[in-house]
């Protein structure tokens, strides 16, 4: 580098501007001559025409944008532009058929007959296509009153159409199968739901769905989390109007009882209705073990059961409440947790919510 160069690391070389002719096809008015013409495009008509002297330069044009028309035989009142239909489902085989229908004014001369509407009907039907379509439409029916996601419902469509293609439970019931499969999409997900509801639901035997379960596990090789009760627990407070504070210590309780090992063998929902219970009355919570036992759908001498069990190891959980009196009122005989079953005498006096 030079002296008198100036002091830049690395100068920009100074290149030779070259001009070469503008090949861009430009078009403008020949009336006016505008460099920068302002055209406008006349869709109803047709044309291009020039917005300063109006001379018409182009005739016939297409019109590019979107057509948001209905192309029924009376547009009129009609607010739905879709001219696509429905998404195509990729688990109903049928979904991308044509099908006749008959159903239309009389005086409209395109309206097929009932006849021509049977003969392709007998022509292109699948009776195995309709029974899948008829069964997948009863899983999003139980699903939604269930409260499941999309989620759940698609991935118990794929269960059941695969187990329906394999033949895994040929000759088994349709109800019991996606049963099964609705208790195992919801094992995947993450989602509590026991067996008790799914059954309540569907109206099928415990042993029949239980035997399903596993042939399908083990078919598909899944490796299912274990439901616990804290999966339960955010749903049962939620059904019974607990506060989110009541809510989390019931969750934490929970997750203690399950780090420690307590309660082994017990069912889920009668060990979150046990925790639910143990809590609201260390915390005098107004709430009724009846309400609980309904909610639940267990016993009322089973939730008392294990919430003694849970009285029996109180000292475990005195760190995860707010105040230092769970030993006052867990002694406290108006609590209801020492109530013998079948007592009669003390079930009159125990205290209720």
């Amino acid at each position: 580098m030079s002296p008198s160069s100036p002091n830049i690391p690395f100068p920009k070389l100074i290149s030779t501007p070259i001009f070469r002719p503008d090949l861009n096809i430009r078009l403008i008015c020949p009336d006016c001559k505008n460099p920068n013409p302002k055209l406008i495009e006349e869709f109803a008509s047709g044309d291009m025409v020039c917005g300063e002297c109006g001379l018409v330069l182009d005739g016939k044009i297409i019109d590019t944008r979107s057509e948001w028309r209905t192309f029924s035989s009376n547009d009129e009142g009609n607010k739905d532009p879709s001219r696509i239909g429905a998404a195509s489902d990729p688990l109903d085989p049928s979904a991308l058929d044509t099908s006749i229908s008959w159903q239309g004014s009389t005086n409209n001369e395109f309206s097929s007959s009932p006849s021509l509407s049977r003969t392709h009907f007998k022509a292109t039907v699948n009776k195995s296509n309709v029974s899948l379509r008829y069964v997948l439409q009863e899983i999003e029916s139980i699903c939604h009153s269930m409260d499941l996601s999309m989620e759940i419902i698609e991935t118990t469509k794929q269960l059941y159409r695969r187990s329906n293609e394999e033949k895994i439970l040929r000759g088994k019931n349709k109800v019991v199968i996606y049963a099964a499969c609705i208790y195992i999409a919801c094992r995947i997900m993450n989602v509590g739901r026991s067996l008790k509801e799914i059954i309540a639901v569907t109206r099928v035997s415990k042993g029949h769905l239980s035997r399903a379960i596993k042939i399908l596990v083990s078919t598909f090789d899944l490796n299912l989390k274990q439901m616990t009760s804290e999966d339960l627990m955010a749903r049962f407070c939620n059904r019974l109007g607990i506060s989110p504070e009541v809510t989390g210590i019931s969750t934490k309780v929970s997750q203690r009882i399950e780090q420690l090992g307590l309660l082994t063998g017990r069912t889920q929902n009668t060990v979150a209705a046990a925790v639910i219970l143990f809590v609201t009355i260390i915390l005098k919570y107004p709430i009724s073990i009846d309400n609980i036992s309904n909610v639940s759908g267990m016993a009322t001498p089973s939730i008392k059961g294990v919430c003694r069990m849970i009285e029996a190891e109180k000292d475990k959980f005195q760190d995860l409440f707010p105040c230092a009196a769970i030993t006052s009122n867990m002694n406290d005989n108006s609590s209801g947790i020492n109530i013998n079953v079948g007592d009669k005498e003390k079930e009159k006096n125990r205290h209720k919510f």
